[in-house]
């Protein structure tokens, strides 16, 4: 990766540069057309122009996009999904909404940043009215940087514990294990049919009426429910999960003691983190190849292991049976709509900001489908993993696959290490798979940390105090922030806190809200036709036009058609079925959604409070008064530059170029 600036070598007819500024000529003072950081005003003095790093080579992007977009969800909740909703027959909506959804926002991020040549908030300057579009998507991924950072801490604690012969998950008598807790769940039930679920109502509402749920096996998810689990007895993988790693308080309101060394572990993690990212993408392309491949070869590793251990044939046959039944139920379109908008990282404005480090004659066109390839492959890939060692797993115990099916944390940290007991080398396994969490976690952590900080830089006003601190100080302010943060999550009750800072701030409705405005605006108020002609400045062509008519209709209806299926389908938050969030809990969790999602009305409700005149006047007059500048084409390196007057809303008469200047 290792960005370098490029050195524009600027003909003294051109007076335009590649962001779209216009310098001074013969006297006459030209002003930005698009505010630039590092850009003298008019009337500032100096006019001194701060040139864009941009990536030294192409692959540096495409690495950068790989190791941001794939990440944890790609293996621990696809291959979850696609048994879940149909096996093979899941693929059919997947790949239909990948193409009317993921792919078309996803080009539509990279492309903006690519053409503004600015992070996820200033590139919304295209449509100054709808500002509010990047601050959401900052409050966003501010979030997810957050609390994303505590699945690697407990990753990182798993690898730490993974150097031990017998693995202390694997066996009770430790002192954090209950008296409850056995390795034996082998004995025979006195009745066989008590063990296919309804034996387990009974102490589903048993542990409802405890006063501490949590404590009981019904709490968590069931890798097997065996007679001795139903009669209360507990997994050692389970109690070493809550009761060592979370040490599981009773509910929100029992914050407990800080865990020392859960904190230990999260303050290296984001001191990694840091050293990642704060010389910008120069030091993020220093660790980024390493990152995003690494877990493909242990990928490649684990499933030439899996496919040797007894069982695996048939959990790759559980994964991939169609069931074509299952194409009526709305349930799989939104089970795959909503996956591949988490997987793609869409709406969290860190596309942006990677794209706004391309050459301006990226093509960022081909760039989306490849990046869309190897997102999806990553996910259909990993299943193999994962289901070739849930059927070993199966096979073990003697029970159906569906008893072991897991996703999520409850695969990480429950299912995968339980299963990796019953291998010989354990430690080995254990070991490599948790190195592989981490570095699959790390590289879309450090990127996402990246995107919200190349945000906040572009935001500094160039000439103030805070426009003068050094990149590093930021990066360190932005990264202590977040730790603070991060310890109310190292805390006995910090599992809740971390489930509603998932479940909302960065949920499924507040993505879905965001992309459906994204394309509601560059195709209703910037213009679909106009964007795709700024696309064919980029890359020589135009792309094709399904593009605009995904933007402009099918990929906002897909958007409100998921959003209003969450919204009359939502369910008060619950930690594994049993504790229920108290009613303040669920307040704050809204507060975490609202506070991104209410970005956009307010500040457009903002905006026009304070302009004067109608709204046409509002929206028009002040871009049509920047329009009046004279534009001029410079040659960048032997190319043109784009005319960043096209930044302006469209309006009659405004946005087209001015007589006498050269189109290119």
């Amino acid at each position: 990766m290792s960005p370098e600036v490029e050195n524009h070598v600027t003909d003294k007819n051109s007076t335009q540069v590649e962001s779209g500024v216009l310098l001074e000529e013969e006297g006459a003072v030209i002003r930005p057309l698009v505010p630039m950081p590092g850009v003298e005003d008019a009337g500032g003095g100096g006019g001194s122009v701060v040139e864009r790093e941009t990536w030294t080579r192409q692959m540096d992007f495409i690495m950068s996009c790989v190791g941001f977009a794939v990440g944890l969800g790609n293996v621990w909740r696809f291959p979850y999904l696609c048994y879940k909703n149909g096996g093979g027959v899941f693929l059919i909506p997947y790949l239909l909404i990948v193409f009317i959804g993921g792919i078309p926002v996803f080009f539509l991020e990279i492309a903006l940043g690519q053409f503004m040549k600015q992070g996820g908030v200033s590139a919304w300057n295209i449509a100054p009215l709808f500002k509010g579009l990047g601050l959401a998507s900052m409050v966003i991924v501010f979030f997810c940087n957050t609390y994303y950072i505590m699945v690697l801490v407990w990753g990182l604690y798993f690898l730490l514990n993974s150097f031990s012969s017998p693995l202390p998950w694997a066996t009770c008598g430790h002192p954090w294990n209950s008296p409850n807790c056995t390795q034996d769940f082998s004995r025979p039930c006195p009745s066989h049919s008590s063990l296919l679920g309804p034996a387990v109502e009974p102490s589903s509402s048993r542990n409802q009426s405890s006063p501490q749920p949590l404590q009981n096996l019904s709490s968590l998810p069931l890798l097997n429910v065996s007679c001795a689990e139903v009669d209360g007895m507990r997994s050692p993988v389970i109690e070493f999960w809550e009761r060592k790693v979370l040490r599981l308080s009773g509910g929100l309101d029992e914050a407990g003691d800080v865990s020392g060394h859960m904190v230990l572990c999260l303050v290296a993690t984001w001191i990694f983190v840091y050293f990642c990212i704060w010389k910008g993408v120069k030091s993020t392309g220093k660790v980024v190849y390493f990152t995003a491949l690494f877990p493909y070869l242990v990928l490649v590793v684990l499933l030439a292991h899996g496919v040797t251990l007894p069982g695996a044939l048939d959990g790759i046959v559980y994964y991939l049976k169609p069931d074509w039944s299952k194409l009526a139920e709305a349930q799989v379109w939104i089970d795959a709509g909503t996956q591949i908008f988490f997987s793609y990282a869409i709406g969290l404005g860190a596309l942006t900001a990677l794209g706004s480090y391309n050459r301006f004659h990226n093509n960022c066109y081909q760039d989306a489908f490849i990046l869309a390839l190897i997102n999806s492959g990553t996910s259909f890939f990993s299943g193999f993993v994962v289901f070739s060692v849930l059927g070993f797993m199966a096979a073990e115990q003697g029970v159906d696959i569906s008893r072991v099916a897991e996703s999520g944390p409850g695969l990480a940290f429950i299912a995968y290490p339980k299963a990796v007991t019953l291998m010989p080398l354990a430690p080995f396994w254990a070991a490599l798979f948790f190195f592989m969490l981490l570095i699959l976690g790390l590289d879309s952590q450090f990127v996402g940390v990246e995107g919200f900080i190349t945000g906040i830089m572009d935001m500094l006003p160039p000439n103030s105090l805070a426009g003068s601190l050094r990149r590093e100080v930021v990066v360190a302010i932005c990264c202590i922030t977040c730790f603070f943060i991060d310890l109310s999550m190292v805390t006995e009750g910090g599992m809740y806190v971390f489930q509603l800072f998932d479940y909302y701030s960065a949920s499924g409705m507040t993505l879905l809200w965001q992309a459906f405005w994204e394309c509601m605006v560059v195709a209703w108020v910037y213009g679909a036709d106009r964007f795709m002609d700024d696309v064919a400045r980029m890359i020589g062509y135009h792309p094709l036009p399904y593009m605009k008519w995904c933007w402009s209709f099918v990929t906002p209806c897909v958007c409100v058609g998921i959003f209003l299926f969450h919204v009359v389908n939502y369910k008060p938050l619950t930690y594994n079925s049993s504790y229920v969030y108290p009613w303040w809990g669920e307040a704050l969790g809204w507060g975490l959604a609202l506070s991104s999602m209410l970005c956009i009305p307010v500040t457009v409700l903002y905006k026009l409070l304070r302009c004067k005149g109608s709204l046409r006047e509002v929206g028009c007059l002040p871009m049509a008064k920047r329009m009046l500048v004279l534009l001029c084409v410079s040659v960048t390196n032997g190319n043109p530059a784009p005319p960043a007057a096209l930044a302006a809303p469209h309006c009659p008469g405004v946005g087209q170029t001015p007589p006498g200047v050269p189109v290119t």
